[in-house]
């Protein structure tokens, strides 16, 4: 088993629990207060931490998953793979020579399956669902679908046009909504998993992010859902929150940013530049960048969560694999007052 910040996280709200109720009872009763704490974490904590570590077997079991042509999803398919699941990987650009399809064909295991799929194409998901159920050998399942297929853009919400935000939504929320739709009645009868990456920022918001902000917010919400429908199917539903990898997965390279900062400002009326002005756009830009490269090169402990969600037994409803600079942020986003966030980290 695998320790994780979650993991610790864990262990400390046991800790604090058990200090509550250890008081508690000391209040209505002579126990020795600090025994009964003591007792009732380190009880709490191993069962936390023995339920953690029980898994199931790969084998016989298959699992989608989305957006394999680099990044998080090149790496957990190869790492799915050599862990003995059956693995569907679906691409992007695998008819049309990825990196990324090529890398897994080369592997040529018949436990590895590389398949054309676009999230925003409804006719290659119903093909994806057809392959999947063809090459399921039988006494075999679909155990589990994950959903890592994603698109990221920036830019304050003026400059972005609006066919970007149709982007971002259609690959990033409708795009998970048709692959869990389409696939849903497998993962049902398998009583498995269903596994979504979504981002620190479906938690917090910052300025430059608006149409990706969105996007991860309807897909938490979407998610939700759906674990509390699944329930009494047996299925197991979890959420990825990374912090920033951008470093790892080169989702925004320098070029990249380079040319969507240009196309955002030709698209911009002559108001609108007007009124931010050139050197205000170009200093958002220059954060971006360095946004970009102060990310977490290593991207493993996203790929031990996704991992996490498709072989615990008892899955947990949100992994954050994050330093702890993200994990300190995200605590002050969500439970202390709203002007605490926005003087600390917006300004």
């Amino acid at each position: 088993m695998l320790w994780t910040w979650d993991k610790t996280e864990a262990v400390v709200t046991l800790g604090g629990a058990s200090a509550v109720l250890a008081s508690v009872i000391h209040a209505v009763s002579s126990c020795c207060c600090w025994t009964l704490f003591l007792l009732l974490w380190v009880l709490s904590a191993a069962t936390y931490i023995v339920s953690s570590a029980l898994q199931v077997s790969p084998e016989g079991r298959g699992i989608l998953v989305t957006g394999c042509d680099s990044g998080f999803g090149l790496a957990l398919a190869f790492h799915l793979h050599k862990l003995g699941f059956r693995v569907f990987a679906g691409c992007l650009l695998a008819e049309s020579g990825g990196t990324g399809a090529e890398e897994l064909q080369k592997v040529k295991s018949r436990r590895l399956h590389v398949l054309q799929l676009d999230v925003t194409s409804q006719k290659q998901i119903d093909k994806a669902v057809a392959d999947v159920k063809k090459m399921l050998p039988g006494g075999e399942v679909l155990w589990g679908v994950v959903n890592n297929a994603g698109w990221a853009t920036y830019g304050e919400i003026e400059w972005v046009p609006l066919e970007t935000v149709r982007r971002a939504v259609d690959t990033n929320v409708l795009g998970v909504l048709s692959v869990t739709k389409a696939f849903l009645p497998l993962i049902r009868r398998a009583k498995g998993r269903v596994v979504t990456i979504s981002s620190g920022l479906a938690r917090m918001a910052v300025p430059m992010r608006s149409a990706y902000v969105l996007s991860k917010y309807a897909v938490e919400g979407f998610c939700d859902v759906l674990r509390y429908e699944m329930r009494s199917w047996g299925v197991k539903v979890s959420i990825i929150e990374p912090g920033n990898y951008i470093a790892g997965t080169n989702i925004f390279t320098e070029s990249l940013i380079q040319e969507h900062g240009r196309k955002m400002w030709e698209a911009m009326s002559e108001e609108v530049k007007a009124d931010y002005g050139k050197d205000h756009f170009q200093a958002r830009i220059d954060l971006m960048r360095q946004y970009s490269k102060a990310g977490n090169t290593d991207i493993s402990p996203v790929i031990n969560a996704f991992t996490e969600g498709l072989t615990q037994k008892y899955p947990q409803a949100r992994y954050c694999p994050m330093d702890l600079y993200f994990k300190t942020r995200l605590f002050v986003a969500t439970h202390l007052p709203e002007f605490v966030y926005e003087k600390l980290y917006i300004g």
